[in-house]
């Protein structure tokens, strides 16, 4: 699949999606967001137009171990971060947007770890 048609098919998804997914106070919206190096989280509350916790694979406390590791570890550790920076928020529930990519690799493995930590979603 070419480069574009492979980036219209995500928007697309997104669109879908997003239509249907609204982060509320009482239970944020876990976005997930992936270039080809890093991958990035945040819990926003749409209601007041907020982020309320953000992590990324270029975060302070995760900058000194980038260096050789794979991406779906990083992506393990991303979702580790946000988990407990939401919890430190009293935010226990969230409502998963995986931003239109495919839920598999990055973005499972990061799903995976933000369930493991406690968040319900």
């Amino acid at each position: 699949m070419l480069r574009k048609e492979k980036e219209t098919a995500r928007r697309r998804r997104k669109k879908r999606v997003s239509s249907k997914v609204r982060g509320t106070p009482e239970r944020p919206r876990l976005c997930v967001f992936k270039s080809s190096r890093h991958i990035y989280a945040q819990l926003i509350d749409d209601l007041r137009g907020q982020t309320l916790v953000a992590a990324s694979s270029q975060d302070s406390e995760l900058r000194g171990i980038e260096r050789g590791r794979k991406k779906v570890e990083m992506a393990r550790r991303v979702g580790t971060l946000i988990a407990a920076k939401a919890l430190a928020k009293q935010v226990q529930k969230v409502v998963f947007d995986r931003n239109g990519f495919l839920y598999h690799g990055r973005v499972k493995a990061l799903a995976d770890a933000a369930r493991e930590q406690g968040l319900d979603f």
